[in-house]
């Protein structure tokens, strides 16, 4: 018996879960109903309702239903669909699974059918879209997350399966096929699938034989990925090599995806290390690309040597803190005047190659300071660069 086919649902009110997205006021189920939702982007873990949701707004807004998936779509397929209603009133829904895997010529098809809304375009991924999509499609668009199932309502679908078939679960046997599933409905009804071809009674036992080990949660539930992430960085800046391994350790156990965490990495290079040490941010760049193409398992290990190396490197913060202070001048002061020496072809402009790297001249009409370098690492160097340059053309 199939149950995930058999007890996907047909209207909000069926959904288990993710009431944020499908209670009566949520804003979603709001301009679902009213009929004015826009291009949306479903993303979460692997069985939390993503399809369900996007066939059950298909249903409430009366509109054909299209899927695909990003690995195997091709542009014609597309492009078939949007000819078929092209002179008509009707305007399908194409829900796309994997979106994340589209390519940017897959996108810049859709990109003139969302601008003319010629279909309402939803995705699904279980990455964040935000960082595969091109900021033209992001524009155009909203993002949801769904979270994983709770194991409250695990327990409700468990028992919605129970009654559509004769057979019966041991009490700790619906606990571990609750707790075992994490949070992924869709996993646990497919294991009960499974087990209902085995036996009359379902037994803990019985399941521990197909499903020795719990899947794991996903660093999404109960806030565990924001607490582990923080707790990874921090360890990180903070210079603790061990502390920093077991959270990059627990990170991946839970089921964080590689090119997430090396992108946090990225980040931390340019805003923790900064020019303290350069290199820094090449590595984490180089990691970042390199994991996308590997992936786990032997991605750990390349995380786990740059994770190491920034460990170890000298910190500093001051291009995260120049920029801030500039950004926060730029929002709440008048714009400066460009000085005419500096302007496009200006004749009074003063080529520094010219006087041996550096020749004094007005580059900003208000005396101004953003930046303050400290003496860490390659940093040290760059500020005594910047205390001598006046020095330059003095010889």
């Amino acid at each position: 018996m199939d149950f995930t086919n058999l007890l996907r649902p047909n209207s909000f009110e069926s959904i288990v879960g993710q009431q944020h997205l499908v209670a009566k006021d949520a804003p979603l189920r709001v301009l679902v109903e009213k009929g004015v939702l826009s291009h949306s982007f479903f993303y979460g873990p692997a069985g939390v309702g993503k399809t369900s949701l996007a066939r059950v707004i298909a249903k409430e807004m009366q509109k054909p239903f299209y899927e695909f998936n990003a690995t195997s779509l091709k542009i014609e397929q597309l492009r078939k669909v949007f000819n078929q209603y092209a002179n008509t009133l009707e305007k399908p829904l194409i829900f796309i699974d994997e979106v994340h895997r589209l390519s940017k010529t897959q996108q810049e098809v859709l990109l003139p059918v969302m601008e003319q809304n010629q279909a309402l375009i939803i995705g699904a991924s279980t990455q964040n879209p935000y960082y595969s999509l091109t900021s033209a499609i992001r524009s155009r668009s909203m993002l949801f997350e769904l979270q994983p199932i709770s194991q409250e309502d695990l327990k409700i679908l468990l028992e919605k399966a129970l009654k559509r078939k004769p057979f019966s679960i041991e009490e700790d046997a619906k606990e571990y096929l609750i707790y075992s599933s994490g949070g992924d409905a869709r996993a646990m009804l497919k294991l009960l699938e499974q087990l209902s071809y085995l036996e009359q009674n379902i037994t803990k036992e019985l399941i521990l034989q197909l499903k020795p080990n719990a899947t794991k949660q996903g660093t999404s539930q109960s806030g565990i990925h924001y607490d582990l992430t923080s707790a990874f960085i921090k360890s990180v800046r903070g210079s603790d090599m061990d502390a920093a391994i077991y959270y990059l350790a627990r990170l991946i156990d839970e089921g964080e995806s590689a090119d997430f965490i090396a992108r946090r990495l990225v980040i931390l290079a340019s805003e923790d290390i900064g020019n303290a040490n350069p290199q820094a941010l090449n590595l984490a760049t180089s990691t970042l690309t390199s994991v996308e193409k590997i992936g786990f398992p032997e991605a750990r290990i390349i995380l786990a040597q740059t994770t190491l190396y920034l460990c170890s490197s000298p910190k500093s913060n001051s291009s995260y803190e120049a920029i801030n202070k500039a950004l926060d001048y730029v929002k709440n002061n008048p714009p400066l005047d460009i000085p005419q020496n500096i302007v496009q072809n200006h004749k009074n402009y003063l080529y520094p190659h010219n006087f041996g790297g550096y020749i004094k001249q007005q580059y900003i009409t208000k005396k101004i300071q953003f930046v303050e370098l400290k003496s860490i690492g390659y940093e040290k160097k760059m500020k005594e660069w910047q205390e001598n340059i006046a020095n330059f053309n003095k010889n």
